[in-house]
């Protein structure tokens, strides 16, 4: 039997931020540099950390409200940062200047990510109930995929305000895009013919967190939501597979080990879980942080870490091994 993951702290860094740091990812490596932690605060700013000992680069400053989502290129060459100021700005990674400043109505602008082969970003819409999809070779918004109601009026909808959409992840191939709500339903898009596909039902609050896990047919979907559970879905077959709990409060991040053994996820009260599938449990439990957990990014390509981030203010680098 194939021994579980085991995560040990490495290095925290306490006031990374002077606010609640609410997103977290890495940016790939390129030739010339390793990969790269960037996160963004309630704060205003971007920052970018060396991936071992966590020193701060650079810090990026821009935005005139918090920074509620980071998305890195898999060119490792840009990223994009987007805020409640409702304006994506999209940089280059190593010199910071400003390639392309996406703008969208107030509310409009949540988690967002870069499809896998860097054409395309993926921006959840908010208040508009949709996805924005941008050519990242152009800038130009290239596609809306709205989320349709689901079926049978209920009598608690009186307004679409349900479907406010706060997460997003493509699959592995680039052909697929699932999207979260608040009302907890998760959204599967065909993404070459802009078309939904299917709802995936089960969350009854909202689904803040998504990743699809990174083998090639990648049909497997985690989620996160504030009712406490980390569901696993077929997306193509729109069953669910697992239901995992162990977390006392929401879950607010979710993500996959680069070799797909291992999911992660970052909750309100205040740990940081490691999850095996097999055993459909949390395997271990680590409680660096002193307020809720923000996000978890597993560092890409391997080399065995994870980051998070808390409204503590703090950073914390895990070795996974």
């Amino acid at each position: 039997m194939a021994k579980s993951m085991k995560l040990a702290g490495l290095k925290s860094v306490e006031n990374a931020h002077d606010e609640s740091v609410w997103t977290a990812t890495w940016v790939p490596a390129t030739n010339s540099r390793p990969p790269l932690l960037l996160t963004g605060s309630l704060d205003e700013n971007v920052k970018l950390w060396r991936p071992d000992e966590l020193e701060l680069v650079r810090t990026n400053t821009g935005h005139c409200l918090g920074v509620v989502s980071v998305a890195a290129h898999p060119s490792g060459v840009i990223a994009a940062s987007a805020s409640l100021d409702s304006l994506v700005r999209v940089f280059d990674v190593d010199t910071n200047v400003t390639i392309a400043t996406l703008e969208a109505p107030p509310s409009e602008v949540w988690q967002m990510q870069f499809d896998p082969k860097g054409t395309t970003l993926a921006v959840a819409g908010g208040g508009s109930a949709s996805i924005k999809l941008w050519d990242t070779a152009t800038w130009r918004l290239v596609a809306t995929l709205s989320v349709p109601r689901p079926e049978g009026p209920k009598p608690s909808d009186k307004s679409s305000s349900k479907k406010f959409v706060l997460s997003v992840a493509w699959s592995p191939d680039g052909r697929r895009l699932a999207c979260g709500s608040i009302d907890g339903t998760i959204s599967i898009f065909d993404v070459p013919h802009a078309k939904f596909l299917h709802h995936l039902e089960g969350h009854y609050m909202p689904v803040r967190s998504l990743v699809f896990s990174p083998e090639p047919d990648g049909r497997k979907l985690y989620s996160a939501s504030d009712d406490g559970h980390v569901h696993v879905y077929d997306a193509e077959g729109k069953a669910i597979i697992g239901a995992m709990s162990g977390h006392s409060s929401w879950v607010l991040s979710v993500d996959v080990s680069p070799d797909g053994e291992a999911i992660a996820t970052g909750s309100s009260d205040k740990t940081v879980r490691l999850w095996d599938f097999k055993m459909g449990a949390a395997i271990q439990t680590m409680s660096n942080h002193t307020d809720q957990v923000w996000a978890v990014a597993f560092r890409p390509g391997g080399g065995g870490r994870l980051a998070s981030v808390s409204d503590d203010k703090s950073i914390s680098l895990y070795h996974c091994s």
